[in-house]
């Protein structure tokens, strides 16, 4: 497992060096073949695949998937817009509990206040 968040990390690493350096496709390429390996060893392949591929994700997935396949293809600006449509997709029903830690865990009075109000106002997409 930890080899695998390490992987995840280097994955994004790549993702967010990629969009700095002007949607260089080899940089996202690589980028998003080591996060989905990585979220692959953390959580298991057969996990990973029904959290892919569940009936009311399956827009998402395809957003996502397909957006690494642009990708791959040397279409970066294009695969990354559909890729961030697509993940967005996939982890709507995530968002509030991530807003809720991070309202929770950082004690700066207008972060927090911030946190909480998104918290609440994403709860309403699940």
């Amino acid at each position: 497992m930890e080899i695998g968040v390490g992987i995840t990390g280097f994955g994004v690493f790549f993702i967010l060096f990629g969009i700095l350096l002007y949607f260089d496709s080899v940089l996202l390429a690589f980028g998003n073949l080591l996060f989905l390996t990585g979220l692959s060893l953390i959580i298991g392949l057969r996990r990973t695949f029904s959290f892919f591929f569940q009936r009311h994700k399956l827009k998402g997935t395809s957003f996502f998937l397909g957006g690494v396949a642009i990708v791959l293809l040397r279409w970066p600006l294009l695969g990354m817009l559909l890729e961030a449509y697509g993940f967005v997709s996939l982890f709507k029903g995530f968002f509030p509990v991530v807003f809720g830690f991070l309202g929770n865990a950082f004690n700066i009075p207008f972060l927090s206040a911030l946190f909480q109000r998104l918290q609440g106002s994403s709860s309403s997409m699940v």
